[in-house]
């Protein structure tokens, strides 16, 4: 099989067994080269070396194919910034690869990939080889490399600017030429609007069918900023504030038998302030999820303890519950909203809380004061809080 073939046969298995990497390869410019060992791509072209293609299974070819896929969509030039290029490239190849392989497609021999690079995002990955490579003693060639880029990137904007001004000065541009780079001008922007506006709906719809790739959101999460599930912010908050300590409650049961009453480790303990609007404003619907994930909160963390206030000018309840209990507790209020009552009650009531979730609908009278502990608000509707953060819910 030549690899003519093979990159043919390559973009069907894509598109039949992942179908949102062989959409984007399907208009992926690729390219044959000899100046490279294998496949590379800079976000516009996939450069080849035939003789590789020749050489390695269709599964390889369909893994080349899918990075310059990916890297077409990570937009490679456009988030340099100014970052080292060389450096970006390997960062966002680590990041690409570690996304396909967590996809099924099978690795070849001489791709970038490390396990430590699972999860994080290109910019991340970026920052941890360059404070690796800082902390690396440089030879004389490599520490200045840095500095050369640096100029270089100095003597190309002098020279664009030199020539801006040449040209406007001393070489005036007729109307023929001006409408002529005009058009050349408008015919790349009409293009790249159209490459991304093509990228965009090949994402909304397989958004909407539930077949996106696994961690696509570390390659483009701007795409994702309003479409993460708010359940998972609610409890990537949550977990952040788990924690492992002792507690007397259970106690450790090894010494029990003896009479001899030590504290147990209590692993990835729980401690939160749950505070529920039951105002008028809040109607049957929405108070009934903020119930639901009261609940789901504890079948989450088999190791809690968690304060339940419901209030809505006031207080109407406040228990505190643990482990193996059931959450029995009475829904009062539907008066005005008021969430300062809750705040005085927890300085007041409440010994050292970390982490107060705030189930509302957001409209109510604030606190003048930030409290010394976290508040996540978590509401239907985007309104501007005067502290704390917001996990908007989609219900």
């Amino acid at each position: 099989m030549t690899y003519q073939d093979k990159i043919q046969k390559a973009k069907a298995k894509l598109m039949l067994e992942h179908p949102y990497f062989g959409t984007i390869a399907s208009s992926l410019q690729i390219q044959k080269s000899d100046d490279v060992e294998s496949f590379v791509s800079d976000g516009k072209i996939l450069q080849y070396n035939d003789e590789y293609f020749d050489s390695v299974a269709v599964n390889d070819v369909e893994f080349a194919l899918a990075n310059g896929a990916m890297h077409s969509l990570l937009k490679h030039e456009k988030r340099l910034g100014s970052r080292y290029d060389w450096l970006w490239q390997l960062a966002t190849d680590y990041t690409i690869n570690s996304m396909l392989v967590k996809n099924g497609l099978t690795l070849p021999e001489k791709a970038n990939f490390q396990d430590r690079f699972d999860g994080m995002y290109a910019e991340e990955v970026y920052e941890v080889l360059r404070s690796e490579i800082k902390n690396q003693e440089w030879s004389e060639d490599e520490g200045t490399a840095e500095e050369d880029q640096d100029a270089k990137d100095n003597s190309d904007n002098e020279t664009k600017e030199q020539q801006r001004t040449e040209v406007g000065e001393g070489h005036p541009i007729d109307d023929a030429d001006r409408e002529s780079n005009n058009q050349d001008n408008i015919s790349q922007e009409e293009s790249e609007n159209l490459e991304q506006e093509f990228l965009e709906q090949v994402f909304k719809k397989m958004n909407r069918q539930g077949t996106l790739p696994k961690d696509l959101k570390y390659l483009v999460p701007e795409y994702f900023s309003h479409t993460i599930d708010w359940r998972e912010q609610l409890y990537r908050y949550i977990a952040s504030h788990a924690k492992s300590s002792f507690s007397f409650v259970p106690p450790n049961m090894k010494y029990l038998y003896r009479g001899i009453y030590l504290p147990s480790l209590s692993s990835d303990l729980l401690r939160v302030v749950v505070a529920i609007d039951t105002s008028g404003s809040v109607d049957e619907t929405l108070l009934g999820t903020f119930l639901a994930e009261v609940q789901s909160i504890t079948e989450q963390y088999p190791n809690y303890e968690i304060d339940i206030i419901t209030a809505d000018s006031q207080i109407q309840s406040h228990e505190v519950f643990l482990p193996g209990e059931t959450l029995n507790y009475e829904v009062q209020g539907r008066g005005g909203t008021d969430f300062r009552p809750v705040f005085e009650y927890i300085d007041k009531y409440v010994d050292y809380p970390t982490l107060l979730l705030y189930f509302t609908d957001g409209f109510g009278t604030f606190p003048e004061s930030e409290p010394n502990y976290d508040i996540l608000w978590v509401m239907a509707e985007e309104i501007e809080v005067p502290f704390g953060e917001v996990v908007l819910m989609d219900i």
